[in-house]
């Protein structure tokens, strides 16, 4: 994990990573944010917790613009957890006032950056505006074939895995399958995000070294970004870095790279033996 794919037995292209001009360079296709810190930033300040949450917001479109600038195919922002409704009433309904707010503002100018706009999670829990609003986005921009932006809105990662569990479970009740049918890609077709390639690369602000619930059974080869910046400190510069950071990772999946420092032959005798330790 650095401070500062979901690999489901898919094809290369659906873990997440492809290469970039150089052939050694890998550039992440799914980014997932960890929006963390906009409370704190606020109480540094002396301010009201809901000042970061408005400052975050405020930086979430310079976030998105980077993202299609750095040509990601897909962008995924945790807005609001299953446990984020433990908050104080005032606290929780300011935040769902303010995430209507930003998609009603918004939609246009994504439409226009043919982003297409996704939202996982329980949201039904969301007021009614905010979840019209949402569904109101995701219809118009359902066509584009741009950026995908995921909004992650009562979302958890245990729930995500305890909906696809109870689903297949239904089927196996039904006699539509046998339990041994079940396999990783039958299952991920039950997540929310069953359409949507798996992250390749985790960006936590604030300097936590936490998942938080978040895409466990998407980010099973994901790295990991840990930024000790504050979610409303963070820069479109910052998650151009983190890219870079990932092009120099060297991402084997459980397996072994044959491409870089490796002998060209086990018994070359030309070759240097390693030390006996």
């Amino acid at each position: 994990m650095h401070d500062s794919s979901r690999c489901h037995y898919r094809s290369k292209e659906q873990r997440g990573a492809h290469s970039l001009s150089s052939p050694k360079a890998l550039w992440p296709q799914h980014v997932g944010i960890i929006m963390d810190g906009n409370g704190r930033w606020a109480n540094t300040r002396g301010w009201k917790r809901v000042q970061g949450h408005i400052q975050g917001a405020d930086l979430v479109m310079s976030v998105v613009e980077e993202a299609i600038s750095l040509n990601l195919k897909a962008l995924s922002l945790f807005c609001f957890s299953t446990e984020n409704w433990k908050r104080p009433d005032d606290e929780v309904n300011f935040l769902m006032d303010l995430m209507y707010k930003f998609a009603e503002s918004q939609m246009e100018r994504m439409h226009k950056l043919n982003i297409k706009i996704r939202v996982f999670g329980q949201y039904h829990r969301a007021p009614e505006r905010l979840r019209k609003q949402l569904d109101i986005a995701s219809e118009l921009t359902k066509n584009n074939t741009g950026l995908s932006l995921n909004f992650l809105v009562s979302y958890g990662g245990r729930l995500d895995i305890l909906k696809a569990a109870q689903e297949t479970a239904t089927l196996v009740q039904e006699g539509k399958i046998k339990p041994e049918d079940i396999t990783e890609e039958l299952f991920s077709q039950h997540l929310y995000t069953k359409d949507v390639i798996d992250p390749d690369l985790i960006i936590r602000t604030s300097g936590e070294f936490r998942i938080s619930n978040f895409m466990l059974w998407q980010s099973a080869y994901a790295e990991f970004y840990v930024i000790d910046k504050l979610w409303p400190e963070f820069k479109r510069e910052d998650l151009r870095k983190a890219c870079e950071y990932f092009s120099n990772r060297d991402r084997r999946f459980g397996g072994v790279n044959t491409t870089t420092n490796q002998p060209t032959s086990l018994q070359d005798p030309k070759k240097e033996t390693p030390p006996h330790v």
